[in-house]
């Protein structure tokens, strides 16, 4: 029986200096049906020169140049060029282990359609991986293993944006590159929750995530912070608010405010919480901070939680299970 075609799509920019570790991890895939779709986004360095010798040698491997600018354009120019039952995207600057694409296909074969393939991740870097990454890498993992990564999509990105793949008809049903969203890759996470595909639970590591200074998460001002925060917002809105329960936003940080903000400006009404007696009973841009105990006056509320401290969201959970009040339904922790 032939296997089902896997086409991978890999946008890349000045990225010479890795591009060989990331092809030669596909070319000792144990999984041998696949295309890669290499899209030169602009590279200034040799990286097409690398990539073009690597198709002379395979015809697996093909190239082409971004129709038009930046990663998204370049996920398009090589999802259009994509022949693949199943889709998955690679980072230039990744490593596959070598069962990456065949445990994938097999779980999606297994599953079927509405299903969604991910695996574990390791950072790794020359110079050593930090606190943050190393919390995220374990974060990510323990959903992974699960398959409930999307029980915290709010907090951050529940799909590592090199290390899933789908069938083509769900690609297309969540809308695939189409939107013009920053962080694309988030973007796609909560399209996929939104479209209902279920997360194939994986206790394997299959992808390697460089970490380096220069990596475009790094540096593009499409993955500050900011960004992430609108695209939070903008899915909760769509997707889990209700409109005629009361809204709370717990917290009055940096984050918290910019949330407020962003709020008002939609003129959408909300009660503000938090447990800092220095803010309880101000007002912060025209909205009195209340007691977090607020909440039990308010009938069936809804609560975005903005709150980063892990001790601090440990007594948040324990509160709302004390009024009885659930995640992902009643409260979301936006950190």
């Amino acid at each position: 029986m032939q296997q089902p075609l896997v086409s991978i799509l890999i946008p890349f920019k000045n990225t010479e200096a890795f591009l060989n570790q990331c092809l030669d991890s596909i070319l000792e895939q144990k999984y041998e049906n696949w295309e890669v779709l290499a899209v030169n986004d602009e590279s200034s360095d040799g990286s097409r020169n690398l990539v073009n010798s690597y198709a002379k040698n395979d015809s697996r491997i093909q190239l082409f140049d971004n129709e038009g600018s930046g990663i998204i354009e370049a996920l398009r120019t090589a999802y259009k060029q994509s022949k693949g039952q199943f889709i998955t995207r690679m980072d230039s600057d990744d490593i596959m282990t070598a069962e990456k694409l065949e445990t994938m296909v097999e779980s999606l074969l297994a599953n079927g359609k509405g299903h969604l393939a991910v695996g574990q991740v390791r950072y790794f870097s020359h110079r050593g991986i930090s606190n943050g990454y190393q919390r995220y890498e374990e974060w990510l993992n323990l959903l992974t293993e699960t398959g409930n990564n999307y029980s915290e999509i709010y907090k951050e990105c529940v799909i590592p944006s090199p290390c899933w793949m789908v069938f083509r008809e769900d690609l297309d049903r969540c809308g695939a590159f189409v939107p013009d969203l920053y962080p694309e890759d988030y973007d796609l996470a909560f399209r996929f929750y939104e479209n209902g595909l279920k997360c194939i639970p994986c206790s394997k590591l299959l992808h390697l995530w460089r970490d380096y200074d220069t990596r475009t998460s790094r540096t593009s001002e499409h993955y500050a912070q900011n960004y992430f925060l609108d695209i939070k917002l903008r899915y909760f809105l769509k997707l889990n608010y209700n409109p005629n329960r009361p809204l709370t936003v717990w917290g009055a940080g940096a984050k918290g405010k910019e949330i407020v903000k962003a709020l008002q400006e939609q003129n959408i009404d909300f009660y503000w919480v938090c447990d800092n007696p220095k803010k309880i009973g101000k007002h912060i841009y025209g909205k009195k901070m209340f007691h977090f105990s607020k909440l039990k006056e308010l009938p069936n509320a809804q609560s975005i939680i903005s709150v980063a401290n892990a001790d601090a969201q440990v007594h948040i959970r324990k509160f709302f299970l004390g009024i009885n009040q659930k995640p992902m339904k009643d409260y979301f922790f936006f950190c």
